[in-house]
C-alpha cells in the first residue's frame, strides 16, 4: 500500500471556494507535509507555492483519512493507496493569484460554491467543504461517496 500525508487550506470567502486545476480536476491548494514538517506549516507553504498568496490558519476544520483500492486508481499496476489529509481554513493576506510557476497545479479560481457539485474535482473538495460547512466537533466527517464528478 502506498501512503501520502498532506495538509490542504479550505479558503472560503464570499460564498466562494477557492480552488487549482490539477491535471484535469479542481482540487484544494495544499500537498504533502515534508518529514520533519508540522502540518500547520505545510498548509501555508503549500498555499503560497500553488496560489502565490500569503495566508494565515484561521482554524483546524478536521482529518480525514482514506484508501483508494488499486482498481479505483488511475494508473495501472496500482496498490491500494491511504491518504491522510489535515484541513485547515485559512485567509488570505497578501499577493495576488497566480499559477504554480513549475508545479503541478495552476489556475487558482474562486469558485461559487454552488458551481461545485458540477465540475470534475478531487474528493478533497468535498471533504473540505464539508468540514468548513458542519464543524464537527470531532473534526472528522463520513466517508464522502466517490461517483459522478468526484475523482480520487
Amino acid at each position: 500500500m502506498s501512503f501520502r500525508f498532506a495538509a490542504y487550506a479550505v479558503c472560503v470567502e464570499r460564498e466562494r471556494v477557492l480552488l487549482v486545476r490539477c491535471g484535469s480536476a479542481w482540487s484544494l491548494p495544499g500537498g504533502g507535509v515534508e518529514h520533519g514538517e508540522d502540518p500547520f506549516d505545510a498548509v501555508v507553504r503549500e498555499f503560497a507555492e500553488e496560489t502565490g498568496c500569503g495566508a494565515v490558519v484561521e482554524r483546524l476544520l478536521g482529518v480525514d483519512s482514506r484508501v483508494i483500492p488499486a482498481a479505483e486508481r488511475s494508473v495501472p499496476g496500482s496498490v491500494p493507496h491511504q491518504n491522510v489529509g489535515v484541513f485547515y481554513r485559512l485567509r488570505i493576506t497578501s499577493g495576488e493569484l497566480r499559477s504554480e510557476p513549475s508545479g503541478a497545479t495552476g489556475e487558482p479560481v474562486w469558485t461559487p460554491i454552488a458551481d461545485v457539485p458540477h465540475l470534475r474535482r478531487s474528493s478533497l473538495v468535498d471533504v473540505g467543504l464539508a468540514l468548513a460547512r458542519s464543524l464537527p466537533p470531532t473534526g472528522h466527517v463520513t466517508s464522502v461517496p466517490v461517483g459522478g464528478l468526484v475523482q480520487h
